[in-house]
């Protein structure tokens, strides 16, 4: 029993070196301690900052992104609907353009035939008349073998110039 029962010099020495080591604690190793936990609270505190100062930023950041693809998707959107435009003013410049030179065309195409329906009728008319030269002329010979039947169909001619 003698171990759970200390004497009394030995808990004044026990009281002594604590108070001692209390002084010496007190005086080198809790202001350091203190100091340490300071620092450490202060970088936890900092660090806590930057991270809600970084967490405010990439905020920012995304809504700054998401304004950019919104950007982005207008101005595309934009190009389609002027390449759209542009490719329908194409296609139809083009479609008026091929209407314009099938109309030329068809104009020049009407233009040679009447040309060339005035030609065959002036050719046929030529040759009409020519084969009426040519029966007229042996008819006339035929019948006005006589000069008496010349004189006869001269004279009829005469009257009718008259009477027109």
């Amino acid at each position: 029993m003698k171990l759970l029962t200390p004497e009394i010099g030995l808990l004044a020495w026990t009281l002594l070196a604590f108070l001692v080591m209390l002084f010496i604690l007190g005086k080198f190793a809790w202001p350091a301690i203190m100091k340490g936990l300071r620092e450490r609270e202060q970088g936890i505190a900092s660090s806590l900052e930057t991270a809600e100062r970084v967490k405010a930023e990439m905020a920012q950041m995304k809504s700054e992104n998401e304004a950019l693809l919104a950007q982005a998707r207008e101005e595309r959107a934009q190009l389609l609907k002027e390449a759209r435009e542009t490719k329908e003013k194409l296609i139809n410049d083009a479609k008026e353009q091929a209407k314009e030179e099938a109309n030329k065309i068809i104009l020049e195409a009407q233009v040679a035939i009447n040309a060339q329906k005035m030609a065959a009728i002036t050719d046929v008319k030529n040759q009409v008349g020519q084969l009426v030269l040519e029966v007229t002329e042996k008819v006339l010979r035929r019948e006005l073998s006589s000069k008496d039947a010349q004189e006869a169909h001269i004279k009829s001619l005469v009257e009718e110039v008259k009477l027109n």
